[in-house]
């Protein structure tokens, strides 16, 4: 073994061997390692992995197969979990006051700071182990399912954490890939196996991937111990659609692709088992090094909150600072009966500058309540049952026929919702359903096609004509297509004037694509699993014409043709595919290279119409004129096109052009890019055939929806790769763009620019092309301002081409995009990249500091969605990698209404009104003991007793709170909807200004006067039943017990709706104070804290308690509703003008629940409810786990309530671990 591990590279000795034979081993030899005797540090490029040598792969010491999610370890959890808690300025800063008030400075016991600070630690410290423990257990239960390993010349059962980089492992049916597997062998013929990749993108569509045709045969131990080969490939990465390697086996150097690559997480389907070699294992493996978080976001208002913390802060220190300068002064050996120590430094009359400073430490501890420590947890509470309650489980949210509900992915950003002002939206599957239909076609110069799109029909109504559709010839239209027209049908394309041109149009739509036929071969029965629905509508379509694709091998693709030699002549026709130059999004072009069996080599080609009409042959200019002008026309009916073109290819051309294209695929670097340049040399006088027209149907409720968004304030933005006809005739159909508008078109589609184009000087295209987007912007950008200046000036829409958006996002110009767009009510991009969607969405978050929203349901729009302050994925036809990368789901683009007017506007109202009366309750409470200070000369002498300060924000004012953020609402869901201008409130931050704070604070230190001062003033008089006068406990007691009342009382005058919470919650605060303070004051106990002893019996024995607990919060609230009922008379809000208007009208509504009464469902509602009140179970998912409802369909039948199956099913059973399966024999 050490022998051939020695000299497997070169065979002699200098390394020729390989070289010799392939030019493409000489290239790499040169990059990779080579081994003389013992085994080299490998170049950083790539790894090497030797297949089924432990020994080889254990000197280069690859990571192991287990896997951890977990945050903590045993030794880690406390430390680890202590700093995530301290990162917070808020308990940093208590266990600073903690610290201090374990010192003699500290005029109050340690446990007044340590207890609540405890508790919040121990509840966050409490709920991070236990979800630490859930992954934890997730993580073993993966870790020790097991997988058959060759070893020993026998198939060993192993667990996944055992698996080593460089093992030969076998995985059965229905089974996981345990670690990245290079692809070796099938029980299937022609060693391909089909695989569901629902784990890594939620895609439940099967996918087939190929073996080397070397390796084929390697599936039996006996061949499998002959196997002995190197793998060198890629380093780790978290690309899951790509990976360039090579297999050297046999002195043969292979090249790999994605085709290979088995990917854990992945479920083997219809294939009995499978060999591969472990390449990547755990944390290396790709779908483990995609789970990482999403990127972290705060909510604008959280950050806003910060600021008001600091404003505390600053406060705090000039309280501090004020009452330190004054024990400074004050202290004075002339006030002998004080008996000043020297010995205390605190009160040395002879360094009145250390008694000013160790008083500002005092004074610190003391009024350490000013910062509300129970703030942060309330609100983290508030909006964890605002997501997980009433976004998750609301109806209206809730879609039927994908029994999908609306899914609240964060918590962070629920307030987030009612203050967005600008809209990035995907246009494809989102405003769109994503339901491919073949709709119509142009093939050599003439349109096919009788139908009306609803495009058409949209732009007839605002033109004010009139379209009659016609009644489809055919009767039974097959999802995904939706042709008629007799002349292609049932071989009558034969007596068209172009026939040829048919002929080669049909068989391009059956040939050049990747799907995959399932099922019997019959056009009744069959299924296509296709990467995208366009591609399985253009399949449909040539089945339907005739030409009948049924069954797919690795090499061949077999077609069912009729009436093509004469009419009703069936005949089976294969076709050799020779190789496939894939679509991506920079070629925007697939083709295939096939042999017919006469020996014709053909290559057709589908992509759009800008990248194929720059490789057509000259001539023919007639043909490509009229099928511009049809593309116009089908794009100005907002349908999707694509342009079909071939080229003959003769045997020497193709030969000399393969080899290229199989050294391009042998590169371990670049190989995507050599790729596409050798495409180029072959994808190139091409003849046009013809275009096809799909229709994508707008999602039910958009138009409406666009237009009540409009009307709450918010700038919605499309970005499409669309052409620029269609992405306008789109904009129109959903409202977005109307004739009332002034439109701004910025194109790239000029005669200027084509001019320069047609010279094919690029760089003095980037020039001219820039100069041009400049001055457009310029004529535009002074356009917008004499329509401004007008009185009445028309709403504006801008429209921009990806091209032109590619100059105008440059750092020179794009400030004046910026300011245009700003200005406009509608903003349209078409042909804009993944890449250029995220940049915008970034230009408007950063440059316009505007709270953004971006949605989209493909893998192309999560850049978009991460770039923006909210993501919202749609859970679509385009898997779930949008909705993995969002803040929240939905299933239809018209359920942003709900989401945003209803949910929103009430989260943002509602967690306003928490932190501000979190501020006032605070402040207020802290104002009276700032009072009391100047009565005892600065000395930091405290006001309350210990335990009164520790629970007013835990016990005596801690329910409330929570109620109002949970259940306040100032118009019900509604009339949210009936008015959305009301939302405009959250855009402007009306309910979070500075001057609101303010008034606030105003009302804070007028109360806390009036508490201080009256009862003061009232005490002086009053004595209890023994004739004694009160003292500083039953003042203080008398003054808490004030406090407790107003600003429980002051919550109710705030809220817009009271409900039994509200009573219960006050109710029970009020009378929670009176419970602890008279067992408190019945305790005996020690000397030093014996303050309030028998306190509130005496209190309570006396009328003043009485008078007092009525005249002052009466008095400290009268300021308050003279202020209310001023400002609702003469300053009113928004949303109080809404009440006035309905203020009879009764409403009958869950507050804050669901909005539909259930008496009044539909049979549909009812199921829809009912499936929603079914018990629910998190999802285990496998390190990139996204919660889902649980096992709806198990307890649905025990219910006798009939569910559909989810798209995300199968990833749900992919994570629970599964049963052992006895081997076969």
């Amino acid at each position: 073994m050490s022998g051939w591990r020695g000299s497997r590279f070169g065979g002699g000795g200098g390394g020729g061997g390989v070289g010799g034979e392939c030019p493409t081993a000489e290239h790499i030899s040169s990059s990779r390692t080579v081994r003389l005797g013992k085994v080299q540090p490998q170049a950083p490029g790539h790894r090497t992995v030797f297949c089924n040598d432990r020994e080889a792969n254990a000197l280069t010491k690859f990571k192991g197969n287990s896997v951890s999610t977990t945050k903590y370890d045993v030794f880690t959890f406390l430390p680890k979990g202590l700093f995530e808690q301290f990162r917070r300025v808020a308990n940093l800063y208590f266990l600073m006051i903690s610290i201090l008030s374990c010192t003699p400075v500290s005029p109050v016991s340690p446990i007044t700071n340590v207890l609540p600070l405890s508790l919040v630690l121990l509840v966050s410290l409490i709920k991070e182990a236990w979800e630490d423990w859930k992954r934890f257990q997730n993580d073993m239960a993966i870790n020790n399912s097991t997988v058959d390993v060759f070893q020993d010349q026998k198939w060993v059962c192993t667990p996944w954490k055992k698996l080593q980089v460089g093992d030969i492992t076998r995985v059965r049916q229905d089974g996981f890939f345990p670690a990245d597997l290079l692809f070796l062998a099938s029980t299937n013929m022609d060693g391909v196996c089909y695989i569901e990749t629902a784990n890594l993108d939620g895609e439940t569509n099967l996918k087939i991937r190929k073996a080397l045709e070397k390796t084929w045969d390697y599936l039996t131990p006996e061949k499998l111990s002959e196997f002995k080969g190197e793998v060198q490939c890629e380093q780790p990465n978290n690309s899951l659609y790509t990976f360039t390697g090579n297999l050297i086996f046999q002195k043969q150097t292979l090249p790999l692709s994605p085709n290979q690559l088995l990917l854990r997480g992945c479920t083997l389907r219809n294939t009995e088992h499978i060999v591969g070699v472990v390449i990547f294992t755990g944390h290396e493996t790709k779908v483990m090094m995609n789970s990482m978080k999403i990127p972290s976001k705060r909510s604008t208002l959280e950050k806003k909150l910060d600021k008001l913390i600091l404003a505390l802060f600053s406060v705090l220190f000039c309280m501090c600072l004020l009452g330190a300068i004054g024990s400074g002064i004050f202290i004075n050996r002339k006030y002998y009966y004080l008996r000043f120590d020297s010995s205390e430094k605190q009160f040395d009359p002879d360094n009145r500058f250390v008694v000013a400073v160790l008083t500002m430490f005092t004074l610190i501890t003391l009024y350490s309540p000013i910062i509300p420590i129970s703030l942060y947890v309330s609100v983290e509470m508030i909006k964890f049952i605002q997501s997980t309650q009433f976004i998750n489980n609301d109806l209206c949210m809730y879609h039927a026929e994908s029994s999908t509900p609306a899914l609240a992915r964060t918590s962070n950003l629920n307030e987030e919702l009612g203050q967005v002002e600008y809209i990035f939206s995907d246009k494809t599957g989102t405003l769109t359903r994503n339901l491919m239909e073949f709709f119509k076609c142009s093939i050599g110069g003439e349109v096919y096609g009788t139908g009306v799109s609803e495009i058409e029909m949209g732009t007839a109504q605002r033109s004010g004509g009139k379209i009659e559709v016609q009644k489809a010839t055919n009767a039974a239209l097959e999802k995904g297509f939706n042709f008629d027209d007799a002349r292609l049908m049932r071989g009558a394309w034969r007596n068209e004037p172009n026939p040829d041109f048919c002929k080669e149009f049909f068989r391009c739509l059956a040939i050049c694509h990747t799907v995959l036929p399932e099922g019997d071969d019959s056009p009744e029965k069959i299924r296509y699993q296709a990467a995208s629905p366009d591609e399985a509508a253009l399949v449909t379509a040539a089945k339907n014409f005739g030409f009948f694709f049924y069954k797919r091998s690795p090499t061949t693709i077999y077609v069912r043709e009729s009436h093509v030699e004469k009419m009703g002549k069936v005949q089976d026709v294969p076709y050799e595919i020779l190789n496939v130059l894939e679509f991506n999004s920079t070629r925007k072009r697939q083709s295939v290279v096939c042999c017919y069996p006469d020996g014709r080599l053909v290559l057709y080609c589908k992509g759009a119409d800008s990248v194929i009409y720059e490789r057509l042959a000259d001539g023919n200019n007639d043909l490509k004129r009229t099928t511009r002008e049809h593309l116009e026309q089908f794009g100005a009916a907002g349908l999707r096109t694509l342009c079909l073109a071939y080229r003959d290819l003769s045997s020497d051309s193709y030969e000399n052009w393969n080899e290229k294209y199989i050294q391009a695929k042998s590169s371990l670097r670049d190989r995507e890019k050599k790729l596409d340049e050798v495409a180029e040399l072959i994808e190139k006088d091409l003849v046009l055939i013809g275009c096809t027209a799909i229709e994508d149907k707008l999602q039910e409720g958009v138009p409406a929806c666009i237009e009540t968004l409009s009307r709450a304030g918010i700038k919605i933005w499309v970005l499409t790769g669309d052409k620029l006809e269609t992405a306008i005739n789109i904009a129109y159909a959903c409202k977005l763009i109307s004739n009332n508008m002034k439109q701004f078109i910025i194109s790239s589609e000029t005669d200027a620019i084509r001019e320069v184009e047609d010279r094919g000087d690029q760089v003095e295209l980037a020039r001219f092309m820039k100069e041009t987007v400049k001055n457009e912007l310029k004529r535009c950008h002074e356009e917008v301002q004499q329509y401004l200046c007008s009185a009445s000036g028309p709403k504006l829409a801008l429209v921009i081409d990806g091209k032109c958006l590619m100059y105008a996002l440059d750092p020179s110009l794009r400030v004046m995009l910026l300011n245009m767009s700003l200005y406009c009510s509608s903003v349209v991009c078409c042909r804009v990249s993944p890449l250029q969607k995220a940049q915008v969405t970034s230009l408007v978050r950063k440059g316009a500091q505007r709270i953004t929203l971006s949605i989209g349901d493909g893998a192309n729009d999560v850049s978009m969605i991460q770039a923006a302050h909210v993501g919202v994925g749609i859970s679509g036809q385009e898997g779930m990698q949008a909705v993995m990368a969002s803040d929240f789901a939905i299933a239809q683009f018209r359920f942003l209404t709900d989401l945003l007017l209803i949910h929103g506007r009430w989260s943002y109202a509602r967690i306003c009104k928490v932190v501000t009366y979190f501020f006032y309750k605070n402040l207020t409470f802290t104002l009276t003991q700032f009072w009391f200070t100047f009565s005892t000369g600065f000395s930091g002498q405290r006001f309350y007793d210990d335990w009164f300060q520790s629970l007013f924000n835990v016990i005596f004012t801690a329910l409330p709170v929570i109620i109002i953020g949970l259940f306040d609402k100032d118009v019900n869901a509604a009339l949210s909807k009936k008015y959305p201008e009301l939302y405009k409130e959250g855009i402007r931050n009306t309910f979070f200004k500075w001057r609101v704070v303010a008034a606030w604070a105003f009302f804070a230190i007028y109360q806390s006067l009036i508490f201080y001062y009256f009862v003061i003033a009232s005490s002086t008089s009053g004595m209890n039943s023994s004739g004694k006068m009160f003292g500083l406990w039953d003042v203080s007691t008398m003054a808490f017990t004030c406090v407790v009342v107003t600003v429980n009382f002051r919550l109710l005058m705030m809220c817009n709706t009271i409900t039994r919470w509200h009573h219960i919650s006050v109710g029970g605060s009020i009378l929670a104070w009176f419970i602890f303070v008279f067992i408190y004051s019945g305790v005996v106990l020690p000397k030093e804290q014996e303050n309030i002893y028998f306190v509130i019996y005496v209190l309570m024995s006396t009328l003043y308690f009485y008078v007092t607990l009525l005249l002052v919060p009466v008095a400290a609230l009268f300021c308050d509703f003279v202020y209310l009922g001023f400002q609702r008379w003469f300053f009113p809000y928004d949303y109080q003008i809404v009440q006035e208007i309905h203020r009879h009208e009764p409403d009958n509504s869950r507050i804050g629940l669901l909005e539909i009464g259930n008496d009044n469902l539909s049979p549909d509602e009812a199921r829809s409810y009912a499936i929603m009140q079914l018990p629910g179970q998190k999802s285990k998912h496998t390190g990139f786990a996204f919660d889902s409802p649980g096992y709806e369909s198990f307890f649905a039948s025990q219910a006798g309530v009939y569910v559909p199956q989810k798209a995300w099913d199968v990833a749900r059973r992919a994570s629970m671990r599964t049963r052992p399966k006895t081997p076969k024999n």
